[in-house]
């Protein structure tokens, strides 16, 4: 390891130990406490608006040439701001998920048995462009009483610093040690490298960007890792369906933000209602700028559509593009993204009851949703204040990643003197 290195394992260690440290103080924190360091901090938030944006104009000014995605998913405006200030509060606002008892029983020799909720400890946040993940990652994890150390890109330092500001004035206005939330010292690289090294520093790590730094973080990381490596979100428009809705949803599910990882990739059309609808969804997103990849059947009914390759369905654009199939039905709409899908969000679009709980009972990602957008896969949407990510594995949590989510258990057992024959 060189001297560059090893001055940044220095300053990620210093920084786990007090984490660790700001942890312990965060566990036994009663609610009021956590609540006031949230509003205080949403107060903040809402007073330095100007110098927020300031600092993402910084940002944005030092990376002209981002791609149009890439821009939205860092840009702040003074909506986007007020949206970060309501969602501390309205985590604030959210029952304290430490010391909930999750589950009790008695066992036949008299010895109760509990289950009750209680914080990780230490959480590492690497994410790329968002600078709100600042905030939201913040505000969870001091409610669940975890520190966080948080490691934003290079691109998006500036905003993370001002907002990091707002944070800790909440924190030492309700006397928490400011270490419970920390950005890292470096946008060094080995930064990264560092924290998914640090076993029994850091408990979790939870990666929040493109398809190369979540697979960095799942190959090398010691830590556990809580991640998705890919939104590749599918609506399926069943022949039952409201074709005013399903024009709509489509429209909503693609085109209301292409850079978010709940957009929209692939449509996919049963045959029997695709000749008549799908000319006119197609319409409607063009005007909205949207390009197609459509496939054979696609094609047939719109000879104008780009070919579909087998690479494209499995594509997650992120962008204004969109993969068109049409299908033989639920089944097949379920083959195809068991395919090619990546187990985030799925949408059904039907009147038909029986046909969205066929679909919703056999899918195995981890969000399904009939007659709604994938776009509303989102921790404030779900009523969680906020979310620390999205989760498409199989162990501990999936979907939008909340203050429940944030919390591991333990075992109480209370006996009145038994003994173990």
């Amino acid at each position: 390891m060189n001297v560059v290195a090893d001055e940044v394992t220095r300053l990620l260690e210093t920084a786990a130990r007090d984490a660790r440290e700001a942890a312990h103080a965060l566990s036994v924190a009663p609610r009021p406490q956590k609540d006031a360091a949230l509003t205080a901090a949403a107060a903040a938030l809402r007073a330095r608006a100007e110098a927020v944006i300031a600092a993402n104009a910084e940002d944005l000014a030092a990376a002209p040439d981002l791609s149009g995605a890439f821009k939205d998913r860092l840009t702040l405006n003074p909506a986007r701001v007020e949206a970060m200030a309501q969602g501390l509060e309205e985590i604030a606002a959210l029952p304290d998920p430490v010391g909930r008892t999750l589950s009790e029983w008695t066992r036949p020799n008299g010895l109760v048995i509990r289950r009750v909720a209680q914080p990780i400890g230490v959480v590492g946040m690497i994410y790329e462009s968002r600078p709100n993940v600042t905030a939201d990652a913040g505000g969870l994890c001091l409610k669940a009483g975890s520190a966080v150390i948080l490691r934003g890109g290079r691109e998006s330092l500036r905003s993370a610093l001002a907002i990091h500001a707002c944070i800790a004035e909440g924190l030492r206005a309700a006397g928490l040690p400011e270490a419970a939330v920390q950005v890292a010292p470096t946008a060094d690289r080995a930064f990264v490298g560092a924290m998914l090294r640090a076993a029994g520093l850091i408990d979790l790590i939870v990666p929040r960007g493109g398809k190369g730094l979540v697979t960095r973080v799942m190959e090398e990381s010691r830590v556990p890792v809580i991640a998705h490596a890919e939104g590749l979100c599918h609506t399926y428009v069943h022949e039952a369906a409201d074709p005013v809705m399903a024009r709509a949803l489509v429209a909503n599910a693609k085109m209301r933000r292409t850079g978010v990882c709940g957009a929209t990739e692939t449509l996919l059309v049963d045959a029997a209602i695709a000749p008549s609808l799908l000319p006119a969804i197609v319409a409607d997103l063009r005007a909205l700028g949207c390009d197609f990849r459509g496939d054979e059947r696609a094609r047939a009914i719109l000879p104008e559509l780009t070919p579909a390759t087998d690479d494209d369905f499995r594509t997650e654009w992120l962008d204004a593009i969109l993969s068109v199939k049409v299908v033989d039905g639920v089944d097949a709409a379920l083959d195809h993204i068991r395919r090619y899908g990546s187990e985030h969000t799925e949408a059904i679009v039907t009147q038909d009851e029986a046909a969205a709980a066929h679909f919703l009972g056999r899918l195995g990602s981890a969000v399904g949703m009939w007659n709604a957008s994938t776009q509303f896969c989102d921790g404030g949407e779900f009523g969680f204040g906020a979310e620390i990510g999205i989760a498409t594995g199989r162990l501990h949590a999936r979907g939008p990643v909340g203050l429940e989510q944030l919390c591991t258990y333990r075992y109480q057992v209370i006996g009145t003197g038994q003994t173990r024959p």
